[in-house]
């Protein structure tokens, strides 16, 4: 007489990632203060600052700096990572709100410019003074190619981090999630850089980098199906 199947155990649900140790938060607290210090100095001064400028306005040693950084213009890199680290946090939000909705209730599509437009939008003063540090930064690399570099290594890194989020909320191959990704992440680096080179005194939509970035998503993402889906 035939054994019937057992049944499959369910996959075992990984545990969550560790939370960093002290000497990891206080590593990272550093960096962030350092990086708030050098923007500040680059949108204030250009390319002429120095790392002992960086490190006299962040309250550490010279050689505490080159602890941490390589290169002067590698020190604003943790300052723009917070904001794609940001995007990636809404993103997951906005996306796990999508696939808890009805049928016909909000796309993939839908979450992109949602958490691209909350990553944009300021929830305080901290927050706000860090966009207008990027700003700055953004207006100096026009003649800067060290910091354009960091600029655009940032970005390659946050959509390299956007892939795998995508890749567990679209049904499309990898071709489509890596296209999805450059795109999303192409939206929101050019929203940013457009709105940093906005001249002051333009129009206020032109000057709003949140619906700069939906205006960008909606467009660059229109020929992706695979951003369609909502729960079934």
């Amino acid at each position: 007489m035939p054994t019937a199947p057992r049944p499959t155990a369910p996959a075992p649900t990984p545990p969550p990632p560790a939370a960093p140790s002290l000497t990891e938060r206080r590593k990272a607290a550093t960096e962030l203060e350092i990086a708030r210090a050098a923007a500040a100095l680059f949108a204030e001064r250009g390319s002429a600052v120095t790392a002992d400028d960086i490190a006299r306005a962040a309250g550490v040693a010279l050689r505490t700096f080159y602890r941490y950084f390589r290169t002067k213009e590698d020190a604003v890199a943790p300052l723009l990572a917070v904001g794609g680290r940001q995007w990636l946090a809404e993103l997951r939000r906005s996306a796990g709100e999508t696939l808890a909705a009805e049928a016909d209730g909000p796309t993939v599509r839908d979450a992109l410019e949602r958490a691209a437009r909350r990553a944009l939008t300021p929830s305080d003063e901290r927050a706000a003074e860090a966009l207008r540090w990027t700003r700055g930064l953004l207006r100096v690399m026009r003649d800067d190619p060290a910091l354009r570099a960091v600029w655009h290594r940032v970005h390659h890194d946050s959509e390299e981090a956007l892939i795998p989020v995508l890749a567990e909320v679209t049904d499309g191959g990898p071709l489509e999630v890596r296209l999805a990704a450059a795109a999303a992440n192409t939206a929101m680096r050019v929203a940013v850089e457009t709105w940093a080179a906005a001249d002051d005194g333009a129009d206020a939509r032109a000057e709003d980098p949140a619906e700069l970035v939906a205006r960008g998503m909606r467009a660059l993402t229109a020929g992706l199906p695979g951003l369609d889906r909502r729960r079934t």
